[in-house]
C-alpha cells in the first residue's frame, strides 16, 4: 500500500575546513506538520569547497524526502544565501562545480514542488552538526554513520541552553531570539555576481557536549501527563493542578537541566520521532491541508479552572501566558513549516497569535468560527460552583452533548456542527498548505473527535494543556489523520 502525498521540510548545510579542504555535508528531512525527524544523512566528500558541500547536502536532502515520498512537497531551509537564491532562480550558476549539482537538485522533484527559505544558522544546527560529525569521521579515516550520530540531541540541547541565555532578552522586548548570521553569510551574498568563494565563509564548529540533556525534540510529552490545567469542565476536570508551578520551575532556565543524564533525553528524542506516521490512502490525492492546533496560552482564569468561553469576560494572557506564547513562537519558527496563521477573535487567542506571527513574519486572520464555547451563566465559575448552583443542568450537560448551559448559552453539539463548517471551509482555502489554527479547549478537541469519529462523551476524555499542540491532516477524498496530540515539549 502507498502512503498518501506528504508535505516535508529539509534541512541542509555543508563545510570544508579549509575551503577548499576536507569536507562533509548533513541533511534532515522532518515532517511538516509535526517537527519529528524522519531521516538524517550525512557524509565526508573529501577535499572540496563549502559551497559544492552544501549543494551536496541540498541534493542528499531532496533525495532522502522523495524516497519517503515521491509525491511530497517540500519546504527547504538553509543558512546559506547563495544555494537559497540560485535554487530559487534569483541569481545566476557561474562556478562550473557548482552548476551540475544544482540541475540534478532540480530534477529530484517537478518544478513548484519545492520551495526554498534563508534561516539564520542558529536555527541550523542539526545539519550543522551532522556536517561537522561527517568531517569528524573523515579526519579519522572512517564515513559518518548514523548509529553512532547525536547531531539531534546536540542540536536539542544547544537550543535549549540558548533559550535560556535569551529568555530575558525576549522579555525584555527582543522577541526573536535568532543570531545574527555569521561571516560566512557575507561570503555567500558577495558570491551573487560570481560564486566568489571565501577561506572564511565556514567555520568548523567545535562542540562541548554538557551533559545537561534535557531538550526534547517533538512531542514526547504528550504521553507524560502534563496537563498545565485549563478551564475544568471543558477539559473533563483531570487537570493536575500543581503543573504550572513545576512547569515554571523547570523553564526557569530555558529548559536545560545542569547535569542531568543523557540517556532519558535521547530516550525523548527517539520517543518523539514515532509520533507523526505517513497514513495510508491512494497515491493520487495531493498534498493534505495541515492544520496545527494551538490552544491559546494562560488567562488568570485558566490556574483557577474556571469555564472561560465566548460568553464572558474575555481575559488576556497572563504574565505566564505571554511566556508560553513566546516558547512555542520559538519551537514553531524552528521546524519552520507554518505558512498561515488563523485564530479565534477572542483577546487571548488573538495576543497568543499575535506573539507566534512577530516571531514567523506572517499576517493573522480571524475566524469568527474557532471561537470558544458560550458557557452561559456558567462563566467565570469553577466546575464545583457550578455544581452548587445548577445541578441539574450540570448533570444534564455532562449526559448529552444538546444539553445547553444554563442561562442559553451553546451546546456542544451546536459547537461541533459550527466548528465542523468552519474545518470544511479552511480545508477548502489552505488545501496542501499547513496552518496554524490558535483556538481554545472545545473546538480543538471536536476538530480531533471529528476526526477520530470518536463520540461526543470523548472531549470529557482529553486533556489539553494550555498552549499545547495538536495536529491533524485532512484529504481530498474527505479523510483524516491525526498527527499529535497535547505536545507541551516546548514548555519544559
Amino acid at each position: 500500500m502507498t502512503g498518501s502525498a506528504r508535505e516535508f521540510v529539509v534541512e541542509a548545510d555543508g563545510g570544508s575546513r579549509g575551503n577548499p579542504g576536507p569536507a562533509g555535508y548533513g541533511a534532515v528531512v522532518r515532517d511538516a506538520a509535526t517537527g519529528q525527524t524522519l531521516v538524517e544523512a550525512a557524509e565526508y566528500l573529501g577535499v572540496v569547497t563549502n559551497n559544492v558541500a552544501e549543494y551536496r547536502g541540498l541534493l542528499a536532502g531532496l533525495r532522502a524526502a522523495a524516497e519517503l515520498d515521491p509525491d511530497a512537497t517540500v519546504h527547504v531551509r538553509m543558512d546559506s544565501k547563495l544555494v537559497v537564491e540560485q535554487m530559487s532562480g534569483r541569481w545566476k550558476i557561474k562556478h562550473p562545480d557548482m552548476k551540475p549539482l544544482a540541475a540534478e537538485a532540480a530534477r529530484v522533484f517537478p518544478p513548484g514542488r519545492v520551495t526554498y527559505e534563508w534561516i539564520p544558522r542558529a536555527d541550523n544546527k542539526h545539519a550543522d552538526r551532522l556536517a561537522n560529525e561527517a568531517m569528524d569521521a573523515g579526519a579519522r579515516g572512517e564515513q559518518w554513520s548514523p548509529s553512532t550520530s547525536t547531531a539531534e540531541l546536540d542540536a536539542a540541547t544547544d537550543r535549549a541552553a540558548s533559550a535560556g541565555r535569551t529568555a530575558g532578552s525576549r522579555r525584555s522586548g527582543d522577541a526573536s531570539g535568532v543570531a545574527p548570521a555569521g561571516a560566512g553569510e557575507a561570503a555567500d551574498v558577495a558570491a551573487a555576481g560570481g560564486d566568489a568563494l571565501s577561506a572564511g565563509e565556514r567555520l568548523p564548529r567545535t562542540t562541548t557536549r554538557t551533559g545537561a540533556g534535557s531538550a526534547v525534540s517533538g512531542g514526547a510529552a504528550a504521553a507524560a501527563g502534563a496537563s498545565g490545567g485549563g478551564e475544568a469542565a471543558v477539559s473533563g476536570g483531570g487537570a493536575i493542578a500543581g503543573e504550572r508551578v513545576g512547569r515554571a520551575a523547570r523553564t526557569g532556565a530555558g529548559g536545560a537541566v545542569p547535569g542531568a543524564a543523557e540517556a532519558p533525553a535521547a530516550a525523548d528524542v527517539r520517543a518523539a520521532k514515532v509520533v507523526a506516521s505517513p497514513g495510508w490512502g491512494p497515491p493520487d490525492m495531493g498534498s493534505p491541508a495541515t492544520f496545527v492546533l494551538l490552544r491559546h496560552g494562560e488567562t488568570p482564569l485558566t490556574p483557577q479552572k474556571r469555564f472561560s468561553g465566548s460568553g464572558g469576560s474575555d481575559p488576556s494572557l497572563s504574565p505566564v501566558g505571554r511566556e508560553q506564547a513566546e516558547r512555542v513562537a520559538e519551537s514553531l519558527a524552528r521546524r519552520g513549516t507554518i505558512e498561515v496563521i488563523v485564530a479565534s477573535p477572542l483577546a487571548r487567542t488573538r495576543e497568543t497569535a499575535g506573539i507566534v506571527a512577530a516571531r514567523l513574519n506572517l499576517a493573522v486572520t480571524v475566524e469568527e468560527g474557532l471561537r470558544e464555547t458560550d458557557f452561559g451563566a456558567w462563566e467565570g465559575l469553577t466546575f464545583g460552583e457550578v455544581r452548587d448552583r445548577h445541578p441539574a443542568d450540570l448533570d444534564a450537560w455532562l449526559a448529552s452533548p444538546d444539553a445547553e448551559p444554563t442561562g442559553g448559552g451553546e451546546s456542544f453539539a451546536a459547537t461541533a456542527t459550527r466548528v465542523a463548517a468552519t474545518r470544511d471551509k479552511l480545508v477548502a482555502a489552505y488545501a496542501g498548505r499547513t496552518v496554524l489554527l490558535v483556538s481554545h479547549v472545545t473546538p480543538i478537541k471536536t476538530f480531533l473527535r471529528l476526526a477520530l469519529g470518536a463520540p461526543p462523551e470523548s472531549l470529557f476524555r482529553m486533556e489539553l494543556s494550555a498552549a499545547s499542540l495538536s495536529a491533524v491532516a485532512y484529504y481530498a477524498d474527505g479523510g483524516a489523520s491525526v498527527r499529535l496530540f497535547n505536545e507541551t515539549s516546548h514548555l519544559r
